[in-house]
């Protein structure tokens, strides 16, 4: 279970949004045994969606983020509710590649920096809002920041971080927001600025010890922060028997009548939390019939 805080300035011109969420990301390596560049990739587009989907107003609403770049990882998604539960796949989940010129993973090398990043909320209306920004470094942190400063003029600042221990478990992962309104008065940026200077890295103070509350308060320091509001986040999909009916559904009556003669049963596996649902023979006929009779109704 992780924890994500945010905190807001005393004349709420600017919002600070910290997660500590080792525990999602140890999920999300366990799940997907993922080599430790793609458990750093994943885990921080997972983080991000966390705190974007925290940031929704209704019960119901989500969000998906996915990664397209030209690096080996393929594609990378995570879908998060609004209260901060997310889940995640990824196309290529084990690639080896050297550090950086850091020695540090290369997330940017991983994912690549040319591609795209896409934004999808789902808010309960007819069609969806969709968000696509090219990204600047494949390194998720820049280019969530460049998706908020393009797709909703929001000047914002995004910090992200995956400590992955050489037996590939996970260290520390957490990461933070911060989001300026637009009446922000420049004394208030100088400020914001100023403590992100002499910030370490998002891994370091965790593993420092500092928690989520106390990276969300440091941010607005000199501000007059309070603690807004806070929420236990996890690993959480959401997938289940009836979904994954509706999902063979879509094959449509006739591959599933196929599908039901040949007199095997078949396996569905979700490629988020890799659960694996059996359906019989039977019970692909009964879907197929269930599929014919939607259609003699709309006709």
């Amino acid at each position: 279970m992780g924890i994500l805080k945010r905190a807001i300035a005393k004349d709420a011109s600017v919002v600070a949004c910290a997660i500590d969420a080792t525990d999602i990301v140890s999920q999300i390596e366990s799940i997907h045994q993922t080599s430790a560049v793609v458990t750093a990739a994943l885990g921080r587009l997972s983080i991000a969606a966390s705190m974007m989907g925290y940031g929704l107003k209704s019960e119901n609403d989500s969000v998906t983020l996915r990664v397209k770049g030209n690096g080996p990882t393929g594609m990378l998604t995570a879908v998060a509710d609004s209260h901060g539960n997310v889940k995640a796949d990824v196309e290529h989940p084990v690639v080896e590649i050297p550090l950086n010129a850091q020695g540090k993973l290369d997330v940017g090398g991983a994912v690549g920096n040319d591609g795209t990043l896409s934004v999808v909320k789902d808010l309960g209306l007819k069609e969806p809002y969709v968000g696509i920004v090219p990204l600047v470094s494949g390194e998720i942190a820049e280019d969530i920041a460049q998706y908020f400063a393009t797709s909703e003029q929001t000047p914002t600042v995004c910090g992200l971080g995956v400590l992955v221990n050489p037996d590939l478990s996970v260290k520390v992962a957490g990461g933070y927001l911060i989001q300026l309104l637009p009446f922000a008065s420049d004394a208030c940026i100088d400020t914001i600025e100023n403590n992100l200077k002499s910030m370490p890295p998002v891994t370091t103070m965790m593993t420092q010890g500092m928690t989520a509350e106390q990276i969300a308060l440091r941010l607005l320091d000199g501000l007059e922060p309070n603690l807004l509001d806070e929420s236990e986040v996890a690993y959480h999909c959401d997938c289940s028997r009836i979904r994954t009916e509706k999902v063979l559904a879509a094959l449509g009556e006739k591959e599933l009548t196929n599908l039901a003669e040949e007199g095997k049963p078949i396996e569905v596996c979700c490629h988020f939390c890799k659960k694996v649902y059996t359906f019989q023979p039977e019970e692909l006929k009964a879907i197929a019939l269930q599929v014919a009779g939607n259609h003699t109704d709309e006709a």
